[in-house]
């Protein structure tokens, strides 16, 4: 009988395949199991098993390799298990820490994604993906960063079809801490925190530009790549940045993770379309606040120039709106974070291109003045109240450094604007200025006068630097009625520093051709030919201009110079003045004005009535003598240019006192009293005339002496009280009533009469003076009752007055007999035909 063969169990059966498969994995190269079970296994596993040597060492088999990439690319549909047979491997040898297989694993896994851009390659990358993040969860650095170079490598692969379920959120958080390295090895962790940016690079290069991808704009990533990489480029804050636009890096640059951080950083926000700016801005904010970096400045300016440079120049405006809200934000910090944030805000504005400050171009300045509005509160009133902190008391200093950078920038916002705009932003500014008011009497107690001073001044500051370098081919345009009008006003504050910087400003924006630094100092100027003087003729909206605002700039010249607090820097502004005036704007009736204005501030210097000082006399004495000067100059005529020189030289012989060069130094060469001084040191108004009337000028003007006129403006300025406002109106109403006309009986024109005319006329104008003064000195003091009795008579007189016209002008029409008799003798008038009516003879055509 035949022996009975035993069948195996099932058990049994399984557990020798085990066996064979577990002796298959861990064969050596050429044994005897690998000889026998070989053919076993499927051709992909045997075609990887190939690829790695008996000793790791040796590397990769590239004849090995070769066959796996060319079944890999004839049999597509193998590439996904490939990818799990090789992460299973990999994953085997990581728990073994068989690393010189891992490395093995990993380079053929590079290969194989280089060479296989198929459909099917989606697959392959979920497995490689897997092993990646496998490297990456390891705690050894050289298993990090070499699955971040893997990564790197996938990242510059262009993919023929998209993914719709791949994420990449675990890599964006890795890649951000590995940035964060602290490894104790100073090596090391430049290594690990270098391998980290590239990865977030390769997350930005691979995710960017893929709309089925997860957006890496998102908040949730932007808030972990940007910190990383502000992180480690402020660890090279030492270096500064190199290019405005993002360069290639060479090899060399590579080694330092501050320069690898600045190219990525600048490829991240290169990439930014419109609608992400904010996304990418916003945690550079945050992190300079977390980190209180703001203070120091020179890091936060930096990483805003990288900003500005790197991202489009049509959305330089959107980074510019963030700082501005940031600033607004932070209204209630220290003023050293605000003057950094300021100063974050001046250069970017340098950096961006013209008209880049956005739409909202009023907005920005209106933010800038309300940062400087409450700076100033802050100042004066020595604290504010955060929310966070409870009460802080501030330091004074720190908020004067904040006003200077906030004045500073908003002159470096408007130099970016087109000429039309820079206007806008000049009345803008204007009419935030406060009214000048309570000039004549001694401000309050409380603060609010002395915050109006301050505000004042800040704000004329920063109209001008607005004004500075603003150059305009039409005064008109340049200086309208609605902003030299209150600009003038603040000429005649008491307040020295608010004049000067009146006349700064008016300087600034006459000055067209940089002639300003040539007249900085007064002197005597013996040959101006050595200035280079830049001059144009006059056009015709220049005369127009000095038609309709010439007396308003003469006038305020001459009120300047009456101040008591004057002092040399306005005098030097006011020579200034008159100079450019004398060269921009001037033709030959201006020039002739010029020369009376000259003369009738030697005349105030002379008038024994003002209260100046001796100080205040030699200087309009000297600035007088300077402006003859080169205005006898100018016009070339040379008798003028021969009185002018001659009285010049008589000064300097027996009163050098009266010249700009013993006056206008540190230490002037004035005398205690100023006694009258001789004919011949002064200049002759008749002498004058004279020579003008022989060269052909028009003289007529300067036989009269200037004075001059009181105007609503002045009034404006150094009004007392309400009253004052209201006593002008009826003022004028006086002089134009019909009842004053009636009362003044009809005088006889006779040659004693108009004799009797000229010499009174200083005695008139004197009583003018007093009853002027009589009008505002009962509007202020007279009490409510009789001001309203009065007004309301007034307005009943009118009334009648306008009855008695309608009654002559309107009648009702006349009856067709003509003129008859009525009833109570009352005569009526009878209507003729048009045909036998008597018209006047310029009537009839």
């Amino acid at each position: 009988m035949p022996v009975p063969t035993a069948v195996p169990e099932p058990h049994a059966t399984r557990r020798l395949a085990l066996d064979c498969r577990s002796l298959l994995d861990h064969r050596q190269a050429g044994g005897v199991c690998g000889c026998c079970c070989g053919a076993f296994r499927p051709r992909y596993k045997r075609l990887v098993d190939n690829i790695f040597p008996e000793d790791p060492e040796d590397g990769l088999v590239k004849a090995n390799m070769e066959k796996l990439t060319f079944y890999a690319l004839s049999a597509p549909e193998k590439l996904d298990r490939i990818g799990a047979y090789l992460s299973e491997r990999l994953s085997r040898d990581v728990a073994r820490h068989r690393y010189g297989y891992v490395c093995i694993a990993m380079e053929a896994l590079d290969q194989l994604l280089m060479a296989c851009h198929c459909q099917s390659i989606n697959l392959f990358v979920e497995s490689f993906l897997k092993m990646v993040r496998k490297l990456l969860e390891s705690d050894k650095p050289n298993l990090q960063i070499l699955g971040t170079n893997s990564f790197v490598k996938f990242a510059n692969i262009e993919e023929d079809t998209p993914s719709y379920h791949r994420s990449y959120d675990f890599f964006v958080s890795r890649f951000s801490e590995m940035c964060h390295s602290s490894f104790e090895d100073p090596d090391v962790r430049t290594k690990i925190r270098m391998a980290g940016i590239k990865g977030l690079q390769g997350v930005v290069r691979k995710t960017v530009n893929d709309e089925l991808q997860a957006n890496i704009w998102d908040p949730q990533h932007m808030d972990k790549i940007v910190p990383s990489l502000l992180f480690n480029l402020q660890s090279g804050e030492g270096t500064e940045s190199r290019s405005p636009s993002p360069l290639q890096a060479s090899e060399k640059e590579k080694e330092s993770p501050a320069e690898l951080t600045e190219r990525c950083f600048r490829e991240l926000l290169g990439r930014a379309a419109y609608g992400n700016i904010k996304n990418a801005v916003t945690p550079v904010l945050m992190h300079l606040d977390n980190h209180c970096l703001w203070e120091g400045k020179s890091f936060a300016v930096r990483c805003f120039k990288i900003i500005m440079y790197s991202i489009q120049s049509q959305h330089s405006h959107l980074v510019i709106q963030q700082l501005l809200g940031h600033l607004d934000a932070n209204s209630k910090t220290s003023a050293t974070v605000r003057a950094g944030i300021v100063e974050v805000l001046l250069e970017a504005a340098a950096i961006a291109a013209s008209g880049s400050v956005g739409p909202t171009v009023l907005e920005v300045f209106n933010t800038l003045l309300r940062q400087l509005k409450l700076s100033v509160d802050y100042a004066l009133t020595g604290s504010y109240d955060c929310t966070t902190m409870g009460t802080r008391t501030i330091k004074e200093h720190e908020e004067r450094q904040l006003q200077e950078a906030v004045i500073k920038t908003i002159g470096s916002f408007a130099n970016t604007l087109p000429t039309y705009q820079r206007s806008e932003v000049m009345l803008f500014i204007m009419g935030k200025i406060p009214i000048p008011g309570m000039h004549l009497m001694p401000p309050p107690s409380g603060s609010g006068s002395e915050t109006d001073r301050m505000i004042q001044v800040m704000l004329l500051k920063s109209l001008r630097q607005v004004t500075s370098g603003f150059q305009s081919t039409n005064m008109l345009t340049a200086l309208p009625s609605s902003f030299l009008d209150p600009l003038l006003s603040f000429a005649l504050l008491e307040d020295a520093h608010i004049r000067l910087l009146v006349l700064e400003i008016l300087v600034s924006l006459i000055d067209r051709h940089d002639n300003l630094p040539k007249f900085s100092t007064i002197s005597i100027i013996p040959d101006i030919s050595v200035l280079k003087l830049k001059m144009e003729k006059c056009s015709r909206q220049d005369n127009l201009f000095m038609k309709k605002h010439a007396q308003q700039l003469y006038r305020h010249i001459y009120l300047s110079c009456k101040e008591q607090s004057s002092v040399q820097p306005h005098f030097e502004m006011l020579y200034s003045l008159l100079a450019l005036i004398s060269m921009e704007l001037a033709n030959e009736e201006v020039v002739v004005d010029l020369i009376r204005l000259a003369l009738a501030l030697q005349d105030l210097a002379l008038a024994s009535e003002e209260t100046l000082r001796v100080y205040n006399r030699c200087a309009v004495h000297a600035l007088s003598a300077a402006y003859l000067n080169l205005i006898c100059q100018l016009t070339t005529v040379p008798t003028f240019c021969q009185h002018v020189h001659e009285v010049i030289e008589m000064r300097q012989k027996k009163s050098p006192f009266l010249l700009p060069e013993d006056v206008f130094i540190e230490n002037p060469k004035i005398p205690e009293i100023l006694e009258k001084p001789e004919a011949e040191i002064l200049f002759q108004q008749a002498k004058i005339t004279e020579v003008l009337g022989g060269s052909g000028y028009n003289t007529e003007r300067l036989t009269t002496p200037y004075i001059p006129q009181f105007t609503d403006e002045d009034r404006l300025s150094k009004r007392k009280s309400v009253g004052e406002t209201i006593s002008l109106q009826v003022e004028v109403e006086s002089r134009n009533s019909p009842e004053k006309e009636e009362r003044t009986p009809a005088e006889e024109i006779t040659f004693e009469a108009l004799k009797n005319a000229i010499v009174d006329s200083v005695g008139m104008e004197e009583q003018e003076r007093e009853r002027r003064r009589q009008v505002v000195e009962k509007f202020q003091k007279a009490p409510f009752e009789e001001i309203a009795a009065h007004c309301g008579a007034r307005a009943t007189m009118l009334q009648s007055k306008l009855s008695q016209i309608f009654e002559i002008t309107i009648r009702p029409p006349p009856s067709p007999s003509g003129t008859i008799t009525a009833g109570y003798g009352q005569t009526q008038s009878r209507s003729v035909p048009v045909y036998e009516m008597k018209f006047p003879d310029l009537c009839v055509y």
